[in-house]
């Protein structure tokens, strides 16, 4: 079950540091299922505040968002362990007659298999097929009994190796902006208002590089990711030169 509320979280961050403790004392691995931006930052803060570290973070490839916790290091552990991800690749069963599916709708139809959201990762959609990232003990039954997204008979198969879908490369683009203030670019990007965009930052729903970001004055670096949940995520790529008036040539690259 995801975590959102502050109750939740909290009940979170203990679940991880017994996780973590587990993984010392017993020299093992231990993971989470597939965590949202708000429950890694709980993560993170729980490890801080137990001053443990070991811990790694998988969702598939590196431009998921959603991902699994792994607790313990190989140079600690003295092995390696995978992370538990699998990938299903869905495919329409005519093509020619397959309706135009959306996130929402491949998820839909997932979530109605009864199938708990923290066992699913994140999906990624070319043309008329999708590839979703799961828990590698649900891969069998999702491949079994997904057979139909809104309208659309489809079929699921495992994807290993070159079936993989490629990480999607975001969409590069120029802006304007009057400074490097994660505010004023965020705002830009998305076509919002100030007072919208400081509702997104005190609202606790704008990540930088993973990390809960609350303070809209901090600076953007060269190769910050940023998540705005509702919005989307992109990349700041840095500052190019400023204009006669003062303001900044910046580029960043917006995920689709």
């Amino acid at each position: 079950m995801a975590a959102e509320t502050e109750k939740e979280l909290q009940q979170a961050k203990k679940r991880f540091a017994e996780l973590a403790e587990k993984s010392y004392r017993q020299n093992i691995y231990t993971f989470t299922d597939f965590l949202s931006l708000a429950e890694q930052e709980a993560l993170h803060r729980a490890m801080e505040e137990k001053r443990f570290r070991a811990f790694g973070l998988w969702g598939g490839n590196e431009n998921c968002e959603r991902q699994m916790a792994r607790f313990g290091l190989p140079e600690e552990l003295g092995y390696e362990e995978a992370f538990p991800v699998a990938a299903v690749k869905i495919s329409p069963l005519m093509e020619k007659f397959a309706d135009e599916l959306t996130h929402r709708d491949y998820l839909g139809a997932v979530m109605n298999l009864g199938i708990d959201r923290s066992t699913v990762g994140d999906i990624f959609i070319e043309g008329k097929h999708a590839w979703l990232y799961c828990a590698e003990r649900i891969a069998p039954f999702l491949c079994e009994n997904l057979t139909q997204v809104r309208h659309t008979s489809v079929k699921c198969g495992r994807a290993e190796g070159d079936r993989l879908p490629a990480p999607r490369e975001p969409e590069r683009t120029g802006l304007v902006v009057s400074g490097l203030r994660a505010d004023a670019v965020l705002a830009k990007v998305y076509s919002l208002s100030r007072s919208q965009s400081l509702a997104l930052f005190s609202g606790k729903k704008v990540y930088v590089n993973g990390r809960l970001c609350e303070n809209n004055s901090y600076t953007l670096k060269a190769g910050d990711r940023v998540s705005a949940r509702g919005y989307g995520r992109f990349v700041f790529y840095g500052e190019e030169n400023a204009t006669r008036k003062g303001r900044l040539n910046v580029t960043v690259g917006v995920y689709r």
